[in-house]
C-alpha cells in the first residue's frame, strides 16, 4: 500500500490528508505546527511521499523530512496548475486532500527547496535589501519634515555625507528641551537616531556578506563582468543556487520572471508584459544592473541601442531585455565556471 501524506501547514495548526493511492481513500488529521508535532505525525504515518505548499515554515518542514529519510515534494501555489479560481469552496482540506492527488497524478507542480546554508544566505541578501529600503524611508521622512519647515537640505546623495548630516544635525533638539512650536526639531532629532541605527545595520549586514562573497567563487566569478558588482553578484547567486537546475536559457528567464506572457488562441498569438513571476528582488537586481552597465560595459551599451534603436519610447523595454540577456550569461557563467569573456557574450 502507498500513501502520500498532504499538509496544508498553518501558522499555530496544521491539517495532514493521508491519502491511499490504491483505494483513494482519505483520512485527515490535525497537528502543531512546530518541529516535536510534525515529528510525531511523519513517525506515525510514515508516507511513500509528503507534501506541502513553499510558505515560511516549508524550509525547516523539509529538513525534518529529510532527517526522518521521508522524500517530500514542494509545490508551487502560484503555478496555474494550482489556481483556486472558480470554486464554491476552499477549505484546509480541500488544500491537503488536492496537494495529495495532484502528487498521486504526478501533476502537481513543484519547485526545488535549497539546503539550509543557501536558504539563510538569501535571506541574508533579502534582509539586507529591506534595511536599504528602511534607511531610505528614514532619508525621505528627513527630507521632507525639513523642507515642510523651510530647511532646504543639500540635493541627492549631498544631504547625507558627513557634512550634509553635521547640517542637519545643527536643525535637530532634543524633543524633550523643545518648546510647541519647535516639536518638529524633536522629532528631527529621533529620526536621525533612526538613520544612523539603520545606516550601522546595513554596513553589519554588507560585511557579512563582503566576507561570504570573498570565499564563494560563484560571487568572484560573476564580479568579472564589468558593471556588476557585489551586491548584484550576491542577489543571482543567492537566487540561482544550482545554476544546473536549469537546462534552458528559457527556463532561467521564466524564473526570474523576464519572459513575456503569451496569449494564444486559434489564429491569434500575442505576446504582453514580462510575467514578473519568480523573485523581485532577482529582476530589480538585474534592471539596475542593467541601467548602470551601459556605462562600464560594452556589450550592454550596444546592447541597449541595438534593440531600442535610439528611440527614447523603447529604452525601459530595452533596458529589461539588457537584464534578461545578463541573467542568462550569469547563468551560463556559473553553469560552466568561465569568466566574462565580451566577445562570447556578444556571440550568445
Amino acid at each position: 500500500m502507498s500513501t502520500i501524506l498532504g499538509l496544508d501547514l498553518g501558522k499555530f495548526k496544521s491539517l495532514a490528508c493521508t491519502y491511499d493511492t490504491e483505494t483513494t481513500a482519505a483520512r485527515f488529521t490535525t497537528a502543531p505546527t512546530d518541529p516535536p508535532g510534525l515529528r510525531a505525525l511523519l513517525q506515525a504515518e510514515r508516507p511513500a511521499l509528503v507534501v506541502f505548499e513553499t510558505c515560511t515554515v516549508a524550509g525547516w518542514v523539509a529538513d525534518l523530512c529529510a532527517e526522518l529519510g521521508l522524500p517530500y515534494a514542494v509545490a508551487n501555489p502560484m503555478h496555474e496548475a494550482w489556481s483556486w479560481r472558480k470554486v464554491r469552496r476552499k477549505t484546509d482540506r480541500d488544500d491537503a486532500l488536492k496537494l495529495a492527488r495532484m502528487a498521486a497524478l504526478g501533476e502537481l507542480p513543484t519547485v526545488p527547496m535549497p539546503s539550509r546554508a543557501a536558504r539563510e544566505y538569501r535571506a541574508l541578501v533579502k534582509y539586507r535589501d529591506r534595511l536599504v529600503g528602511r534607511r531610505t524611508a528614514a532619508q525621505n521622512r528627513i527630507r521632507a519634515l525639513c523642507q515642510r519647515h523651510g530647511a532646504l537640505l543639500p540635493s541627492g546623495h549631498r544631504a547625507w555625507t558627513k557634512a550634509g548630516l553635521a547640517l542637519i544635525a545643527t536643525l535637530a533638539r532634543p524633543l524633550a528641551g523643545c518648546g510647541p512650536e519647535d516639536l518638529w526639531r524633536g522629532e528631527l532629532a529621533l529620526e536621525l537616531r533612526e538613520l544612523g541605527s539603520l545606516t550601522g545595520l546595513v554596513e553589519e549586514a554588507e560585511g557579512r556578506l563582503d566576507a561570504l562573497g570573498a570565499a564563494d567563487e560563484r560571487v568572484r566569478l560573476l564580479r568579472t563582468i564589468p558593471g556588476v558588482g557585489p551586491r548584484t553578484a550576491e542577489v543571482i547567486v543567492a537566487h540561482l543556487g544550482d545554476a544546473t537546475r536549469f537546462r534552458t536559457a528559457r527556463e532561467v528567464s521564466a524564473y526570474a520572471g523576464l519572459v513575456p506572457r503569451q496569449f494564444q488562441s486559434g489564429e491569434m498569438d500575442r505576446r504582453g508584459r514580462i510575467t514578473r513571476r519568480g523573485p523581485a528582488l532577482l529582476r530589480k537586481a538585474l534592471v539596475e544592473a542593467a541601467w548602470l552597465m551601459q556605462r562600464y560595459n560594452g556589450w550592454a551599451a550596444r546592447t541597449l541601442a541595438r534593440i531600442s534603436k535610439g528611440q527614447r519610447t523603447r529604452r525601459k523595454q530595452a533596458l529589461v531585455a539588457v537584464a534578461r540577456k545578463l541573467l542568462v550569461r550569469c547563468w551560463g557563467m556559473l553553469k560552466h565556471g568561465t569568466a566574462w569573456d565580451e566577445h562570447l557574450a556578444a556571440a550568445g
